[in-house]
């Protein structure tokens, strides 16, 4: 299916019945990632995935921004009357549902974030001098997005109301410092580090995340 919001083209499906859940990917994927985890949710949930601007079978941009992604989910959410929907986003797409939690809390329910940084340094050294050296041999803008964003401030990620859960691999790529502080930021926020897991081996193609995701819900 696709709806048109934000003036782009944004491809969704939807799956299952019970409580909305809206599935955001990361950067250069689209909601198929989430096709293990869809199957062993579709009974607990109404899931709603959907393919971010410029990725997947939604439209192209030049406008490409966590801002503009944000803008299109809540669009989306308002146009499609979707009640309270609880959120879970991967890596940018993570990035995206806090966004979403600071603009307008009220539209949301719960928020879970996985493999997620608030400013570009939260990546480490290693992983950003090899975004650098891509970017310069290709000009992505899928690699300028992960380079120059996001850019929280700590004010605005401190107002977030909403109970959050934060999930990340104890081999990430993302700083554990990082993720802690991200978590002492958010009040409502619960913090679990995944043993053995990287930054996407618990979400893309897994069904890893069901029994967090019942238990942080469905409580």
């Amino acid at each position: 299916m696709h709806i048109k919001v934000n003036q782009i083209d944004i491809h969704y499906e939807i799956f299952g019945q019970g409580e909305p859940l809206i599935l955001l990917h990361g950067n250069q994927e689209d909601f198929h990632i989430f096709d293990e985890l869809i199957d062993v949710l579709k009974d607990d949930f109404m899931i709603y995935a959907i393919d971010s601007r410029n990725h997947g079978e939604s439209g192209r941009s030049i406008d490409f921004s966590y801002d503009a992604m944000t803008q299109d989910i809540y669009q989306l959410i308002r146009h499609l009357k979707i009640n309270k929907p609880h959120i879970l986003g991967f890596s940018d797409g993570g990035i995206i549902a806090l966004k979403l939690a600071i603009l307008s809390p009220n539209l949301l329910n719960k928020v879970i974030v996985c493999g997620v940084n608030y400013k570009p340094k939260g990546l480490n050294k290693k992983i950003r001098k090899a975004l650098k050296k891509e970017y310069e041999e290709e000009m992505s803008p899928y690699i300028k997005l992960m380079l120059d964003e996001p850019k929280f401030n700590k004010k605005d990620l401190k107002s977030i109301p909403l109970k959050t859960l934060i999930l990340v691999g104890d081999q990430d790529v993302i700083k554990p410092k990082h993720t802690l502080k991200l978590h002492n930021l958010i009040k409502r926020s619960k913090l679990i580090i995944l043993e053995n897991e990287t930054h996407d081996s618990f979400v893309v193609h897994s069904t890893k995340l069901r029994p967090y995701i019942l238990d942080f819900i469905k409580k």
